[in-house]
């Protein structure tokens, strides 16, 4: 009689050993309940289980020719994909002096031979209760783990979406386009990648995590123009004194507006802190002339360091309401010029080794393009 639930495969067990009157014994107690698989030597044994067909349960002989007992269970322990498969050793009276070694080796339980029928199916049925029991922690913890995986890709996938549309927002203000976005970020990243092994900026770009949330908080830069005004920000001529001091708060409204996102989560988040210093303070210059603190050199951090080569660079290439277009090497020409000036030199020093790869982010992602 099969005693595995209907409509389910029975379980396998794998009898090793080198004697024919105990694998005929073994497989026809056995053989009702499970499918049963016979070796009746060490080789055969690791044959088998390097098959496709792996069994649930292996009674194996201590005592044969050749590769021996402990061996063959050592062997099946080193392999990742018969690891988990229960081993119980059969073992002569008077040989058992050695079952620490089995145990070391990796059995799960002994049966001394001579062969009780009565102790050979409870033992091979107790473990294989275990055996489904920890197959099934494991499929289930998978299945966890691929669901926790699509989650938080899911979440992933709608904070960046949320984040451009609210930075797309921004920029379509001042008559922008979205690509303006693609670039900038890009530009980010490329130019922390490049620095990322520069002695001064290693430990905070520390690794591929950090580069990144660069990249996905770059957009956010200009998120203050919300609050800035049409006939300002939309003004072909140049603005007067007054309204450029109006202008300039636009790094504060967006450094205010993510701050008040900060205070709605339980604890201090990476992302908004990049983002924060960002919009803050990526109109600052190294040499102190920039707003809204005049923070100078060192003081200002490397985020928004990075973001004013980019954002600069953009604008340069870029048609706005009061200047055409300049060509990548007036712009490479004039963030040249800026170096210790308005921008970090080392961070000039790292744009200018790579200025190509700025030219083929900006072709790609050009006005106008998908």
């Amino acid at each position: 009689m099969n005693t595995s639930p209907e409509g389910t495969s029975p379980q396998t067990v794998l009898i090793v050993d080198d004697t024919p009157e105990n694998l005929t014994l073994l497989h026809g107690l056995l053989k009702d309940r499970y499918r049963v698989l016979i070796a009746n030597n060490g080789e055969r044994a690791l044959q088998i289980t390097a098959g496709n067909t792996l069994p649930d349960l292996i009674l194996l002989d201590v005592m044969m020719p050749g590769i021996g007992g402990f061996d063959v269970c050592r062997q099946i322990k080193a392999d990742h994909r018969t690891a988990n498969i229960p081993v119980i050793f059969l073992t002569a009276m008077g040989e058992n002096e050695n079952e620490q070694e089995g145990f070391d080796a990796g059995a799960v339980d002994y049966i001394i031979k001579p062969i009780s029928p009565p102790i050979v199916l409870a033992r091979v049925k107790t473990h294989m209760k275990l055996k489904a029991a920890v197959d099934f922690l494991e499929d289930k913890a998978a299945y966890l783990q691929h669901e926790v995986e699509h989650r938080t890709h899911e979440v992933q996938v709608i904070q960046d979406v949320t984040i451009m549309a609210l930075a797309s927002l921004a920029e379509t203000r001042d008559n922008e386009t979205g690509n303006h976005i693609r670039r900038t970020q890009n530009y980010v990243r490329l130019l922390a990648a490049k620095l990322r092994q520069h002695p001064k900026y290693r430990a905070v770009l520390d690794d591929d995590n950090t580069i990144q949330m660069l990249y996905k908080s770059a957009p956010l830069h200009d998120i203050g123009k919300v609050g800035i005004p049409d006939r300002i920000l939309l003004k072909p001529g140049p603005l007067t004194e007054e309204e450029f001091e109006l202008m300039k708060t636009h790094t504060t409204l967006g450094r205010d507006t993510i701050v008040a996102a900060e205070k709605l989560i339980d604890a201090p988040s990476s992302f908004l802190k990049l983002a924060r210093e960002i919009a803050y303070s990526h109109q600052e210059k190294w040499n102190g002339s920039g707003y809204p603190e005049g923070m100078a050199g060192n003081d200002i951090p490397v985020s928004a360091r990075l973001m004013a080569v980019g954002d600069v660079y953009d604008a340069l290439i870029s048609r706005r309401v009061y200047k055409p277009p300049f060509s990548h090497d007036k712009a490479v020409e004039i963030i040249r010029e800026g170096r210790g000036h308005h921008f970090d030199p080392d961070m000039v020093d790292a744009f200018l080794q790579i200025a190509g790869e700025f030219k083929a982010v900006a072709a790609r992602y050009a006005d106008g393009a998908e």
